[in-house]
C-alpha cells in the first residue's frame, strides 16, 4: 500500500477508539489536518528510503496544528512549502486551541528536528531523498489543565487496540519503504520499532536518538550536535 493509503486506513481503525480516565480530549490530525499530511506525503512520502525517523505521537504546537509529524509551522511552511486548510477538530481544548497555519506558537521539538535536517542536507528535497519522518501514533491526549498525556500512560484496555492499529501501520510502512535503518526518537519510539521489525522479520536496524523535547535536560544542551554524534555511532550517516 502507498504512504497515503495507509495513512487512510489508519485513521479509519483509530476514528471509533474512546479514551476516559485522565484524557479529556483528544487530537485526531488525520481528520481535521488531513489535507496537509496529504500533502506531505504526496510531496516528500513516496519511494524506498534508507532511514525512517519514527517520534511517538503528535506535540500541541506541532502536527496537532499542522498534520505534519513535529510540524512547526514555520518549517512546515516555509522549508517544506506545505500550506494547507485545518479544519476544527471534534474535541477542541481552551488551552491548546487548533489555529491550522495560523498558530504563533513554535513547536520546539519540529523546530530542533526539521531546524536540523535543513542545515545538514539543504533543501526539503535532499533531506527526503534519503530519509522520511512519520508518528507512531496520530493521536493526541489531553487531560482537563491541557497537559499532555503520553500513549503509554493510557489505560491497557484503550491503549491495547490503538497500538495494535499503530504497530499494523508501521509494519506496512516499513513494508512500503523497506529501510535499512529505522531510528526510534526517543525511547518509546524505539521500541515500537524493534516489535514491528521483529514481528516482519526484516533486516531492517533499529537504532535510537535524543528526543527534542525541551522537557529534556540533555535535549537544552546542543541537541543537533549530539544526534550527529549519535547517528555517526550508529554508523547511518
Amino acid at each position: 500500500m502507498t504512504p497515503t493509503s495507509t495513512a487512510k486506513q489508519l485513521r479509519q481503525r483509530i476514528a471509533g477508539l474512546e479514551f476516559g480516565g485522565e484524557v479529556t480530549c483528544v487530537y485526531r490530525p488525520l481528520e481535521y489536518a488531513w489535507q496537509p499530511h496529504a500533502e506531505y506525503l504526496g510531496r516528500y512520502g513516496e519511494g524506498q528510503r534508507r532511514v525512517l525517523m519514527m517520534g511517538m505521537n503528535p506535540g500541541p504546537w506541532g502536527m496537532v496544528q499542522t498534520g505534519v509529524p513535529f510540524g512547526e509551522v514555520a518549517s512546515v511552511r516555509d522549508w517544506m512549502g506545505i500550506v494547507a486548510p485545518v479544519k476544527t477538530p471534534r474535541c477542541e481544548h481552551s488551552k491548546r486551541p487548533v489555529t491550522g497555519f495560523n498558530c504563533t506558537r513554535s513547536e520546539v521539538s519540529g523546530q530542533r528536528l526539521w531546524g536540523w535536517a535543513a542545515s545538514r542536507f539543504g533543501t526539503a528535497a535532499e533531506f527526503f531523498g534519503d530519509f522520511m519522518v512519520v508518528n507512531y501514533c496520530p493521536m493526541a491526549f489531553l487531560a482537563a489543565s491541557g497537559k499532555n498525556i503520553t500513549p503509554d500512560k493510557l489505560k491497557a484496555h484503550e491503549r491495547k487496540p490503538l497500538e495494535q492499529a499503530c504497530l499494523d501501520s508501521l509494519r506496512a510502512q516499513i513494508e512500503y519503504y523497506q529501510p535499512e535503518w529505522i531510528i526510534g526518537i526517543g525511547v518509546y519510539a524505539e521500541k515500537a520499532a524493534k516489535v514491528a521489525v521483529a514481528t516482519l522479520g526484516v533486516s531492517t536496524r533499529v537504532g535510537r536518538i535524543l528526543h527534542p523535547s525541551p522537557a529534556s535536560p540533555a535535549a537544552n544542551r546542543g541537541w543537533a550536535g549530539r544526534v550527529d554524534e549519535q547517528l555517526a555511532a550508529l554508523g547511518v550517516c
